[in-house]
């Protein structure tokens, strides 16, 4: 089964929590707090998968996990850091956050493998938060959560010719005589479903790879029918193979067909229009009218298009256009070709924790955000040093003068992620 797109929940693993712990041993007095650090959080990385070529397997099982670190512990013990989790993908497969629509990976290359999601940091031990003044310190940091996200695979083939054109031209039959491909074929419509890939192998020893992309239809551009999972595997080739039908059997106008299919192109990505094409009239052994085929041709010189006359079922003219392919190809560059402006994204547990806000509700002073949390999970609430330590972080992050610039006075209730306080200027 070809599956091409997916969407699952990936997520890294948590810090484990720094421990508080004093030194403990016979003859040795006040040793002082020895409380180790938690374990780092595994992260989620993708790499490409050289024996897969489709994303059935994401069908299956759509949430995927790294290993949390484990909790530090007495006399500096730091915690075990999580294992990495290494999720495998085709060659070709994009990665995009499923909320923003950014690209997170483009794993295009051989051996590649990109870091999607940081683990969180493990939290640090009491015996970090010792000092002249302060040498019993009764809390520690809780680890970082790990950051969990929605995301997309989309897998596009990776050829360096697409063949186009409406459904039953003959692309499969074109595919299937010039490679070793072996897509079905019948004389319907829609046959082809799912994307077929061939080497053409020249005399020269050149070669290169034809994606026998499946028939797009009017409206493709605006998801009709399966256009848009179609038109996303055209992305990734550099030539264009127009296969266009001028028997008349089926009493299709090969001009309009052009036309169709162009603006499809146009109106899924400007690029994409703009890519080198060759139209390939097809099936000239079954012609009718030869007008058809002269209109064609006439719109290909208005286009500054090379056009060839084949019959992909007796195989007439096919090596000529093959030997052209060869040489455009060595002539056209090898490129990135993922969405246009839209910025390769790795998210970061930093940009997670940034920002709060503060707002009035019932009279209540609510503080919240990530940025907040993150200080909150350091702190005891039940121990006075550490209230003093947490007193100056929200001082550190602007979180007392948002409040005083909010209308906070003595005695009022400020809210600080679901812990209620008292404020005292």
């Amino acid at each position: 089964m070809f599956t091409d797109y997916a969407k699952i929940i990936i997520k890294s693993g948590n810090g484990g929590n720094g421990a508080v712990s004093f030194r403990r041993e016979k003859y040795v007095a006040a040793g002082g707090p020895d409380g180790g650090d938690g374990g780092r959080g595994g992260s989620v990385y993708f790499m490409v998968d050289p024996d897969s070529n489709t994303l059935v397997d994401f069908r299956f099982k759509k949430k995927y996990r790294a290993e949390d670190g484990k909790n530090g512990e007495g006399a500096r013990k730091y915690g075990k850091s999580g294992e990495d989790l290494y999720v495998k993908v085709p060659i070709g497969t994009i990665v995009k956050d499923a909320e923003t629509g950014k690209v997170m990976a483009d794993l295009s290359n051989k051996g590649q493998v990109e870091l999607i999601l940081p683990g969180g940091r493990g939290g640090k031990g009491n015996c970090h938060f010792a000092t002249s003044t302060r040498q019993a310190p009764r809390f520690s940091q809780d680890g970082e959560k790990g950051i969990e996200k929605e995301v997309i695979l989309e897998l596009k083939m990776l050829a360096d010719v697409g063949l186009i054109g409406f459904p039953n031209v003959g692309k499969s039959t074109f595919l299937s005589k010039t490679t070793s491909a072996t897509p079905k074929i019948a004389d319907y419509h829609f046959t082809t479903l799912n994307p077929n890939l061939g080497v053409v192998k020249m005399d020269t020893g050149d070669s290169f790879v034809i994606a026998d992309i499946p028939g797009i239809i009017e409206g493709a551009s605006e998801g009709t029918g399966l256009g848009l999972q179609f038109l996303r595997h055209i992305e990734r080739t550099r030539l264009l193979l127009h296969v266009i039908d001028v028997s008349g059997i089926e009493g299709r106008i090969p001009v309009d067909d052009f036309k169709i299919i162009n603006d499809e192109l146009k109106n899924y990505s400007e690029k994409l229009s703009k890519r080198k094409q060759i139209i390939v009239a097809n099936k000239i052994d079954s012609m009718q009218d030869e007008t058809l085929y002269n209109d064609l041709e006439k719109l290909a010189k208005k286009n500054n298009m090379e056009i060839f006359k084949i019959s992909a079922v007796t195989g007439e003219g096919l090596q000529e256009l093959l030997k052209r392919v060869s040489e455009v190809l060595k002539e056209l560059p090898k490129e990135e070709l993922f969405e246009e402006n839209v910025p390769r994204k790795v998210y970061t547990l930093q940009e997670e924790e940034e920002g709060f806000t503060v707002k009035r509700e019932n009279g209540i002073f609510i503080v919240d955000g990530p940025a907040v949390d993150k200080v909150m999970r350091r702190v005891n609430l039940d121990d006075n040093e550490s209230m003093y330590y947490f007193q100056r972080c929200l001082d550190s992050l602007g979180v007392n003068q948002k409040l005083k610039e909010a209308g906070v006075s003595e005695g009022d209730t400020v809210s600080i992620c679901g812990w209620e306080m008292e404020w005292y200027d």
